[in-house]
């Protein structure tokens, strides 16, 4: 049987805030399947910031996404289709196959997992216990190292990720203020995910409201936005703070990120520095499944809560990017097909 499967190719890279030509809208026909490969019909698109810097051919953490080829991106779909002895057809599946509807792909490539855990939705497996979820935990624990009684500050706290640290922060001990954008996300943010405070970056009041909060300074900074946000939260840092960088999207739309300002010139300068580095949540796929069912106990228990924009239609993946990098959307963005 054929398949019409609709990709979103990367047709040009961008200068800023991504245009409509930068994407083509394509379709290719998908036929026989091999051994050892399924066939999966794509349920939901998962966007995240990090997909604005492989649009870029500069150098980064991972290769930039090439022209003419689908936009990079987690995908959840159903298997309806399998030469595989892995996966059965109707399975619920991950693979990191981009933007397109259907995805062909053997049972051996390591973005590939069946979801197990039916009870909750499958699209959480892209966001609160998916990368967003195993992101924030690696971040939080491992590179932050949490003590109890001390000082979280979580900027982009209403995200998918940052929600997700803030409230890992709270079963750790800690003291959380968030950071977002707008009155309806911070009420969220702390009457919802249970925040202690979340600032409104929005406010006039923003930097006198930050200091006030953090009265005893700060040691952990979970670092996602960069900018002013970094240049206000740096002198608030305590000794021994430790500065987890998951993203700086501030400045995913400048055309050189390495060369503008970054997190990285703003706390090198401090004396002492904080301890800071960048991650993936790559760095420990050994424990992915671990902490993914991990995340999943904490959703089942109502210990772990996130907020969704699901927007219908493939045909608007690339405007739900746009509306991520500028904080139009609200939590995990994703793309029903």
């Amino acid at each position: 049987m054929n398949y019409e499967n609709n990709r979103w190719l990367l047709n040009k890279r961008p200068s800023g805030m991504p245009e409509d030509e930068c994407w083509l809208l394509d379709t290719e026909i998908i036929s026989d399947i091999s051994k050892n490969e399924i066939l999966i019909k794509v349920d939901y698109l998962s966007i995240d910031p990090y997909m604005r810097g492989r649009m870029n051919d500069s150098k980064s953490y991972a290769p930039p996404a090439k022209i003419g080829e689908p936009m990079t991106g987690e995908t959840v779909g159903t298997v309806i289709e399998s030469k595989s002895k892995k996966f059965n057809i109707g399975d619920k599946v991950c693979a990191h196959k981009g933007w397109q509807t259907y995805i062909k792909v053997s049972d051996k490539d390591i973005s590939l997992y069946k979801i197990e855990n039916h009870e909750i939705p499958t699209h959480t497996y892209l966001g609160a216990v998916g990368m967003p979820g195993r992101t924030a935990y690696f971040g939080l624990n491992y590179v932050g190292k949490p003590k109890k009684g001390e000082t979280l500050v979580v900027s982009a706290a209403s995200g998918a990720v940052g929600s997700v640290v803030g409230q890992l922060g709270k079963h750790n001990g800690l003291k959380v203020i968030g950071i977002a954008g707008g009155e309806m996300k911070c009420n969220f943010v702390k009457n919802e995910l249970g925040f202690d405070e979340c600032i409104d970056y929005k406010s006039p009041d923003f930097k006198d409201t930050l200091i006030s909060s953090c009265n005893d300074g700060i040691d952990i900074y979970f670092e996602n936005v960069g900018g002013i946000t970094t240049q206000l939260i740096a002198p608030l840092l305590n000794i021994g703070a430790r500065v987890p960088i998951c993203g700086y999207i501030s400045k995913y739309n400048s055309s050189n990120i390495i060369e503008e300002e970054t997190p990285f010139h703003v706390l090198g300068e401090l004396n002492p520095a904080p301890k800071h580095r960048f991650f993936v949540n790559t760095e420990w796929m050994d424990e992915w499944d671990a902490v993914t069912n991990e995340l999943s106990q904490l959703v089942l228990e109502d210990k772990l809560r996130f907020k969704e924009t699901i927007t219908e239609g493939f045909e608007n993946a690339p405007q739900g990017l746009r509306d991520v990098l500028s904080g139009k959307n609200f939590g995990k963005q994703l793309i029903k097909i």
